[in-house]
């Protein structure tokens, strides 16, 4: 290995600053020298972690009230996310590593929560909350090794000869990564502690490695029995034959079909990367013509009226229809980005001309009113608001009626739904965080521009009159059924199939095989990686400090990004100088523009050694723009890894942390006689720590505050009733005063004389709106019956029940007495209404603890996507509660796998 060959330069370096190839004993012995005397923070802890405060753009709307569909950058299409006006712009160089301010206090953005806010137990009576969260990873690691351990001497004991290796299998017995038909650098790999390990890094030149070809990829282990079938058993027959006939609607086929259940099935397919065997669908649904405005509505330019071919005014009427999204139409990017294109579509289609056709140069934004077309969208709004219950109905069944036939496709001869056939609006992109983009006009996708993937005996859905497909290809091996390429990012979009179905579920259920998988392993890949973090050689060291940061802190690999065409989102491996900030003596703070372009702010506190080598990256000449990690991309690490077990990939780190951490969590819980609520919260109370633990956290939302009052209001009406309550009580029998005491019967001194009022009011109007609603439905009942509505006496008859109320209160203010209500009410049956009470007053305080305990934390990212379902569905199990309290329909028909495949088993474990 020579320091001075090409082979040892780095991949990048934007100043022509790189690290050394090899770290010679001096240079870390300086590091040593330099070691702080200040007192050491809890190691492995986030003290922030979230968005920056300062990024409130909004995202793009979903399309007709679909989640927004996912997609792939074009490696071909620019994206250029520099900005002018950005305050990326400005120079971010510290004046040293340890004083060095972090790029979030310099714009004056509000810094995430500190984690000393957030007890990962609210009734813990801890002084020191990062000590407390600290000891418990350190915990759940030393758990993790000794399981790893025992499972692989378990696995061996099972095992009492060597057997040929079989496709697909890794056996303990054999080396964890066996030689695969292409090696990376066509040489022998090295073994450490029984695993196999890469040459080092700088054996070779990264940026001649990076023009090879791509190694093979391994192939992943058959995590269980649960394998997929290319069709249901009795169904194979009919599967291979559709129909061909006129566009269908799949919905009306084979709705009494036996449902597959994929989870069930032992046979394992011999080619797992063919997806279906035959596929139907009728295609995607395009979104309605534009309509032109009427002839009195007008965009004004410096106050004239001016005439529009139908495409620039489709482009006009983006904006003047949002205006009253502020947050976007004020933003200086957001203007300008649509008036360039505004413009240059202005240019294509003739210009604007006053109304005697005489042609208007229209040359400034600030001179364009939109207001006229404001408020012909506004009026339109609320008339499509005033329609009548039965109105609303009828165009949603017509809808319905038009849209079934997308909804589902036919896979392999099963029914199964479609995630989202829409094809996306045109529009103004607005994109997320500082996106640069904003207010770029997102254009009108064509049938040209769309590629159908279909069966090939299956008869292709017909394009709308007078256009056709781009293409049309039968790629069993895609899972998607339409795709297009937008014009904003070039990003390819895609219609999938919905989360619920079988290709989703099976994508779901090996993510978190594969995290299982990794139990058997964790001990030794921690164990490399801590040996590695004094490596001598640059590359190992970079790539061992990588992989502590993405195992304890949740970090996202990141990938290499031309930042001249794609989006420069950032993760650890593609970290530059700016993004990192060392505070003595072992605090990291990371900040950066992450995941969905939003900005990132994180404070670590890392073991020393790992703080010394972030120090060394840095080390001068290094400055802007000079990657930290200039030794090491994410394929080179994820090559890494796959040495320790086939397809392991730093992604899985994540999913492994959150779903073993909360097994543990688990088993430490008690049954106990608590009721269903109380039960809900303790696994909340899990969830929240593994979201703590594993660094899932968020800024506090924005609506958090008035959901809140919302409850405190909830719980007071509540103790409101209750006093009226007793009040009754005594009214039927006054002795009651002298046996219970005065105190019982007095209003709590927070529910105020002006607070009752209001409240009383409130009561009032919620009767009246609730007597307006029952009214209406009613009503169009009888209209669908054929029978003639009801008169508008009968509602002011009913409503005479709220007046009523109104006149009681009145009285009972002006008394201080509340007469007993009810039919035949007698003591014994107020005392239990009071119990009842208590018991919704306690629901609801837990309900209020849970919300503010979770505020800080992203539970629903933690349950979701990397908590395994079938954690959640054991706890359902050995505590009595019903999955519904912890999974939504969507969810549960997403984790229909999970929740029958563990069943009321509650000794599974992860």
């Amino acid at each position: 290995m020579s320091s001075g060959s090409e082979d040892d330069k780095p991949l990048a370096k934007v100043n022509g600053h790189a690290s050394a190839p090899t770290i010679s004993k001096a240079d870390d012995r300086a590091m040593d020298a330099a070691d702080s005397k200040a007192h050491m923070a809890p190691v492995g802890v986030s003290i922030r972690n979230g968005p920056v405060g300062q990024d409130r753009m909004d995202i793009d709307s979903p399309v007709n009230g679909q989640a927004k569909r996912k997609s792939r950058a074009s490696v071909d299409q620019s994206v250029n996310y520099k900005d002018e006006s950005s305050d990326d712009e400005a120079p971010l160089q510290p004046d040293s590593d340890s004083d060095d301010e972090p790029i979030a206090k310099k714009n004056g953005a509000r810094l995430p929560p500190s984690a000393k806010n957030t007890d990962m137990d609210e009734d813990s009576d801890d002084d020191e909350p990062l000590g407390k969260i600290a000891a418990k990873k350190a915990s759940i690691e030393k758990a993790a090794a000794k399981e790893a351990k025992s499972i692989r001497a378990d696995t061996k004991a099972k095992k009492p000869a060597p057997k040929k290796a079989v496709k697909d299998e890794s056996s303990d017995d054999e080396p964890l990564a066996k030689p695969t038909k292409r090696q990376a650098n066509g040489t022998a790999a090295k073994k450490t502690n029984g695993v196999k390990k890469e040459e080092s890094d700088s054996d070779a030149p990264i940026a001649k490695r990076a023009k090879k070809a791509p190694a093979a990829k391994p192939a992943a282990k058959a995590a269980t029995k649960a394998a997929a079938k290319a069709a249901p058993k009795g169904k194979a027959a009919t599967a291979k034959k559709p129909v061909k006939e006129e566009s269908k609607d799949i919905t009306d086929e084979d709705d009494e079909e036996e449902e597959y259940k994929w989870w069930e099935e032992s046979a394992k397919k011999e080619d797992d990367s063919i997806k279906w065997t035959t596929l139907e669908h009728n295609g995607v649904i395009f979104p309605e013509d534009y309509q032109r405005l009427p002839k009195d509505v007008k965009l004004l330019y410096d106050g004239t009226p001016v005439e529009l071919d139908i495409e620039a005014e489709e482009a006009a009427s983006f904006f003047g229809f949002m205006l009253n999204s502020t947050v976007n139409v004020e933003n200086p990017t957001f203007q300008k980005n649509f008036f360039r294109d505004f413009k240059e579509i202005l240019d294509r289609t003739g210009g604007a001309k006053d109304k005697n056709g005489k042609k208007v140069d229209i040359k400034e934004f600030e001179k364009l009113d939109f207001s006229q077309l404001w408020a012909y969208k506004d009026a339109q709004t609320k008339a499509r608001n005033a329609r009548s219950s039965a109105e609303k109905k009828a165009e949603k069944a017509e809808k319905d009626k038009r849209d079934a036939p997308y909804l589902y496709c036919k896979w392999d001869g099963r029914k199964e739904k479609v995630g989202n056939p829409r094809v996306e609006i045109p529009g103004l992109f607005r994109g997320r965080g500082d996106h640069p983009k904003t207010g770029c006009i997102k254009k009108r996708v064509l049938p040209e521009q769309i590629t159908i993937n279909i069966g090939k005996e299956a008869k292709v859905p017909e394009p709308p009159a007078g256009h056709k497909w781009k293409a049309v290809q039968h790629d069993n091996k895609a899972t998607w059924l339409a795709m297009w390429q937008e014009n904003i990012n070039g990003h390819y979009k895609y219609v999938m199939l919905a989360a619920n179905s079988t290709v989703k579920g099976k994508a779901d259920f090996k993510k978190f095989e594969k995290a299982r998988e990794l139990k058997k392993h964790i001990d030794r890949i921690r164990a490399d990686y801590t040996k590695d973090l004094k490596s001598e050689v640059m590359a190992d060291r970079q790539r061992a400090t990588a992989m502590y940061l993405i195992d304890k802190f949740a970090l996202r690999a990141g990938n290499e990004k031309d930042t001249e065409n794609e989006a420069e989102t950032v993760g650890c491996c593609s970290l530059k100088y700016e993004h990192v900030t060392l505070r003595e003596p072992n605090t990291v703070i990371f900040d950066f523009l992450g995941k969905d372009s939003i900005r990132f702010y994180n404070e670590f506190t890392v073991d020393r050694q790992v703080f010394k080598n972030l120090k060394m990256f840095k080390k001068p000449p290094k400055e802007d723009g000079d990657d930290i990690f200039d030794r090491l991309t994410t394929t080179q690490l994820n090559k890494h890894l796959s040495s320790y077990m086939p397809g392991l990939t730093a992604k899985v780190f994540r999913t492994y942390n959150a779903s073993y951490t909360m097994s543990k969590l688990l088993q430490e819980l008690k049954v106990t006689n608590a009721t269903v609520h109380e039960k809900v919260k303790l696994y909340n109370d899990c969830n929240r720590q593994v979201a703590i633990l594993c660094n899932h956290k968020r800024t506090v939302g924005a609506g958090h505050e008035q959901q809140m009052k919302k409850l405190v209001e909830q719980i007071k009406g509540l103790r409101y009733q209750k006093w009226r309550t007793k009040m009754m009580m005594l009214d039927l029998d006054p002795k009651l005063k002298k046996k219970k005491g005065a105190a019982f019967f007095e209003l709590d001194e927070d529910l105020t004389e002006e607070w009752v009022k209001s409240h009383q009011e409130f009561l009032v109007e919620d009767q009246k709106t609730k007597i307006n609603k029952k009214f209406e439905k009613d009503n169009e009942k009888r209209v669908a019956e054929g029978e003639k509505p009801l008169p508008a006496s009968e509602l002011k008859e009913r409503l005479k029940a709220a007046s009523e109320l109104e006149a009681k209160f009145k009285k009972e203010n002006k008394t201080k007495k509340v007469e007993a209500e009810g039919k035949g009410p007698s003591v014994e049956k107020l005392e239990a209404a009071l119990v009842k009470l208590d018991q919704r007053i306690k629901n609801l305080e837990l309900q209020s603890a849970d919300r503010e305990g979770n505020k800080e934390v992203a539970l629903g990212t933690s349950k979701i996507n990397y908590i395994d379902p079938r954690l959640t569905v054991v706890f359902s199990a050995k505590f009595n509660v019903p999955i519904e309290k912890f999974f939504s329909k969507t969810l549960r028909e997403k984790f229909k796998w999970a929740i029958e495949s563990v069943g009321n088993d509650s000794t599974w474990e992860f």
